[in-house]
Order: C-alpha cells, then structure tokens, then sequence
C-alpha cells in the first residue's frame, strides 16, 4: 500500500469529516489518480448521499418519490459521462464508449475521440464507435478507407451506411468520392508520364483524358472499374460544388470505357454514366432543362410496380436541389403511387416546403394539405398543419 493511499485513509477517517466531505476526497481521490471504474461508484454514492439515500442500495428499497428518482437518474448520468471521459482519454475507447453512450451527448464523445489517434491496437473500437455507432462517421470511414483500401469501404457502405441518414451517408460518400478521385487521378497521370511528356499538374481528370483519347482506348483502364460505378452512384447524395464537379469527371471517364465495363444500372440510371453525367450536370448548373427533361419522362414514363418509385424520387430531388422547390411539391403529389402510403413522402416534402418558403417565399403547405385531405391522412394533414403555422 503506497504512501498516498494511506494518507487517503487517514484523512477520511477524521472525525470532524461529514460523510458528504468523506465522498468528496474519495472522489478526488479517483479522479488524481485516474481510477474510472472506482470513481464511477464514489460519484454514484454521492449522488445518493446528496439526495439523502443509503450510500449502497437496498435490496426492496421503498419507492422514491418522481423528483428523486429524476435527480437519481441526472447524477448517474453525470457519472457515466465524467467516467467516459476519463477512459478514453486513457485510451480504452470501447469502455469509454459503454458509459458516454447513455449520455446521448455524441458532440462530447466525437471531441473526445479526437484527441486519440487510430491505430493497429485500437481500430476495431475505433471503428466500432465512430462509423457503426454513428459519432463520426466522415472519421470512421476515412480509416477504414485508409487501413482497408475502396473495395472493402464500398462493401461496408453497402451494409451498414447506405441504409442510415442523407447526413451520414454524405459524409462517408465524400470520404469515398475524393480518395478514389484523387486515387485515379494520379494513376492516369503516372499512365500519362510513362507514355509521353507529363501533363501539366494543373490538368484535372476530365482535362488529361479529354486531350488523350487513346488512354482509355483497346479496353484500358486504370483502376476497378466497378469501384469506379459505386462510386459515382454513391456521391450522388454529396451537395458540395467541387465534389459534384468530381462525380461528373468520373462520369466522363466511365463513358469513356470499353462497353464490356459500362454495366446497366437501376432506373433512372439503367444507361449507366450517360445517366448520371446528366444528373451531376444538371446539379452543376449546366444543360439543366435538358437534364431535367431527361429525368421528367423517366419519373412519367418508369412502371413504378417493377422498378419502383425510384425514378420518381430521383426528378422530385432534382428539381428541389436546382431550386424549384414549389414544382418539387407539386410534381411529387401529383405523381406519387396510390400504393405508396403518405407517412413516407410527406417528411421529405414537409422539408422542401420549408425550404421554398424561407428561399422564394412560397407557401408550398397548400399542395401538401390537399394530398393528406385526398389520401385520408389525419397525422399527416395534423404535422402540415402544424409547420405552415409555425
């Protein structure tokens, strides 16, 4: 027993100490000498202490009053997120993570993490925290972009992102989009260095093979060409200007293969890059009633029983992301399936609603009423209600 550990004895055994002091050096005690799991049961105990509780529960403890228990649960929680803390700053990122996760407070525990730096011993716990429990995925990703290389980023995505939040799903797609983009672009350029004098470093991707045809010409390319297809697919869901701008390039070289590597996608994209080239020039601003008209007859014209709402879907975003945002509304309950029920579109077009009135001063809720008085949803038609007042 150390020298300090008796003091600590000796000092809460004073008889003038109350046992509210006692817990107070106790938990210090802890806290200097980082012992997490010690100094999770001293501040559960003065938490007790404080509401006037037995240090340790009773088995068949009378029932607490409302606030006690409430105050009860904000102490434990206070617990969970100071012991947290102190295990991932020790680096014990999975415990760490045990006790934040009951907090809720994500933004504390990404902040947290930050500080620690991913590394053979740690990436499974790292990974499991940052990308598959959701506290920051852009991070997650990125390390296991970097440790695993695309193919098993892509499939990972495929598992467990594509299903999560347009927010989570864009910070790993832009993760994605610039490694493979820069990834390429390097690949062409060491192609170009090999072949004649390099290109200029200035040149982007679409620059080097708009002037060199022959790179890609005899069924050439440079890297796997169904990494390049997912992730042009992915980015789809990006808003950034620059990373539009890479996802059209990538298109451009896509269009640019031999057709044994230009595989069909889903409507609206089953003429794969030709598609897509259209959908990114169309969010870049270029021949966008072209574009738009492009992706109109498909949303008209697709059999939704076979293929799905997708096409649909796919026009009525593009026409809010290009600003329409009152033709967005309208198109979509003009066009949605009698089978589709209305508790799926309506928070998405409750979202471009709002943002046609705070953009162009529009009422899009009128359209909306409408539809939820016409399909019969009163929570639907309650939740409009409610935004086109608030």
């Amino acid at each position: 027993m150390t020298e300090e550990t008796l003091n600590i004895f000796e000092r809460i055994a004073e008889n003038d100490k109350s046992t509210a002091d006692v817990l107070e050096d106790v938990v210090q005690y802890f806290r200097d000498n980082e012992s997490p799991m010690e100094l999770f049961e001293a501040l559960k105990m003065r938490t007790r202490i404080q509401l006037g509780l037995p240090l340790i529960s009773q088995e068949n403890e009378a029932r607490r009053p409302e606030d006690i228990e409430r105050q009860l649960e904000q102490g434990l929680l206070e617990a969970c997120r100071e012991t947290g803390a102190m295990l991932i700053r020790l680096g014990r990122v999975g415990e760490g993570w045990m006790y934040l996760r009951p907090t809720g407070d994500i933004a504390a525990a990404k902040e947290l993490l930050s500080g620690i730096e991913i590394n053979e011993e740690n990436y499974d716990d790292m990974i499991q925290v940052l990308l598959h429990e959701g506290v920051d995925i852009a991070r997650g990703f990125q390390a296991v972009l970097d440790h695993q290389g695309t193919c098993n980023s892509i499939t990972l995505y495929d598992q467990t992102i594509a299903g999560r939040s347009k927010q989570d799903r864009a910070a790993a797609a832009s993760c994605l989009l610039d490694h493979f983009y820069d990834e390429l672009s390097e690949m062409v350029r060491a192609d170009i260095a090999n072949r004649e004098a390099p290109a200029d470093p200035s040149e982007s991707l679409y620059e080097m093979i708009e002037k060199r045809r022959w790179l890609l010409a005899d069924g050439g390319y440079h890297l796997d060409t169904t990494h390049l297809a997912s992730t042009v697919k992915i980015a789809s869901v990006l808003e950034d200007p620059n990373q539009i701008k890479k996802a059209w390039e990538l298109t451009q070289y896509g269009r640019r293969l031999n057709h044994q590597f230009q595989y069909p996608g889903e409507e609206p994209f089953v003429d794969f890059y030709p598609a897509y080239a259209a959908y990114y020039s169309v969010l870049q601003g270029e021949n966008v009633e072209a574009g738009l008209t492009v992706f109109q007859r498909k949303a008209r014209g697709v059999n939704t029983a076979e293929h799905g709402t997708a096409a649909m879907e796919t026009y009525v975003d593009l026409l809010d992301r290009c600003g329409r945002h009152q033709e967005a509304i309208e198109t979509a309950v003009s066009m949605v399936p009698e089978e589709v029920p209305p508790q799926r579109i309506i928070p998405l077009l409750l979202e471009i609603a709002k943002k046609a009135e705070q953009v162009s001063g529009q009422d899009g809720y009128p359209p909306l009423l409408d539809y939820c008085k016409n399909r019969k949803d009163l929570l639907g038609f309650a939740a409009v209600l409610d935004a086109s007042r608030s």
